[in-house]
């Protein structure tokens, strides 16, 4: 029943992603991260205790999370099992992001189809940190690529290796532990104390993760025809060109494949930071390279979905 319950809710998001006026958890724990950061804002200034009421709030975002996760679905379960059942269904459903996130670079693409720039880049600011304003065709489609080949780890491939390792409940931990990194993890001076533990415990999070999202994304670009031999050349040999230490993995796998060149120099919050390029401009990017990420993160999904089932499954008949 579990087994099946992760796939009703991989339809369930494939189908509907995150209607906007369904309740979601993760609107929950942003409400929580913003209650906890400001009591910790109030008591602790400088930055040595800002770090640590970071980690406190960490702690306690991440611990309450799991906690009525576990509470919900154990009382759910004791109510009756069908209950129990629905509830896990939603519990998955509501930590993967695939629909959501190919619908938010599809909202992208269909403005810069059309020529309407100005709209495309008002769309690109809802999912990008950087400045989109002075963007062109083929840093928007650069930068819509590059969020959709990060975000298949974070979104997808990293949900569902944690429902693997502690179901449901675990699943819903990591998505927390990926809200705080989302909200609070940044380096510039409002967030660089208070979120530093929940930046590098985002790190660790998705350690593994990323590194399966080379192999995931390479096989998934030899069933799309693309080229998965360039995947897992370029994946491997740019793993290392990115400030974070899990982001250029997915982002250079599916450079390779496409055979573009991603990264490099962009504009946040008024500064520029420059970026090391990734990938090899085998030819220019261009607007179609947007679909072809998306089914690029759809295959690397399914294929986590099935590998992870297997190994569930696997450890289940081994005990």
């Amino acid at each position: 029943m579990t087994l099946l319950a992760w796939c009703i809710a991989w339809i369930l998001d494939v189908l509907i992603g995150d209607p906007h006026n369904w309740p979601h958890p993760v609107r929950w724990m942003g409400a929580l991260i913003n209650a906890v950061q400001t009591k910790v804002r109030r008591y602790c200034h400088s930055d040595r205790a800002l770090r640590i009421g970071g980690g406190v709030m960490w702690l306690v975002v991440v611990g309450v999370t799991w906690a009525l996760s576990w509470s919900v679905l154990a009382l759910a379960f004791t109510l009756h099992s069908w209950l129990g059942w629905a509830v896990e269904i939603w519990m998955i459903f509501t930590v993967l992001a695939g629909r959501s996130l190919a619908d938010a670079a599809r909202a992208v693409e269909r403005p810069l189809q059309a020529g309407d720039l100005a709209e495309s880049r008002v769309k690109l600011s809802w999912i990008v940190g950087r400045d989109t304003s002075q963007l062109q065709p083929e840093q928007i489609n650069r930068a819509v690529v590059e969020t959709v080949a990060e975000n298949s780890v974070d979104g997808i491939i990293a949900p569902l290796f944690f429902l693997m390792l502690g179901g449901a409940p675990l699943a819903m931990a990591y998505k927390a532990i990926n809200t705080l990194d989302s909200m609070v993890g940044y380096k510039h001076e409002k967030y660089r104390a208070i979120g530093m533990v929940s930046a590098r415990l985002d790190d660790v999070a998705n350690f593994i993760p990323a590194r399966l999202s080379w192999l995931l994304l390479s096989a998934a670009a030899f069933l799309c025809r693309d080229n998965a031999a360039a995947a897992l050349r370029i994946g491997w040999r740019d793993r290392h060109r990115h400030s974070s230490p899990n982001c250029a993995w997915s982002e250079a796998t599916v450079a390779g494949a496409l055979g573009i060149r991603l990264g490099g120099p962009n504009d946040y919050f008024g500064e520029r930071v420059e970026k090391p390029w990734i990938g090899d401009a085998r030819r220019h990017i261009s607007v179609g390279d947007i679909s072809r990420t998306i089914r690029l993160m759809w295959v690397a999904s399914t294929l986590a979905l099935v590998l992870f089932m297997t190994a569930r499954w696997l450890v289940a008949g081994a005990a």
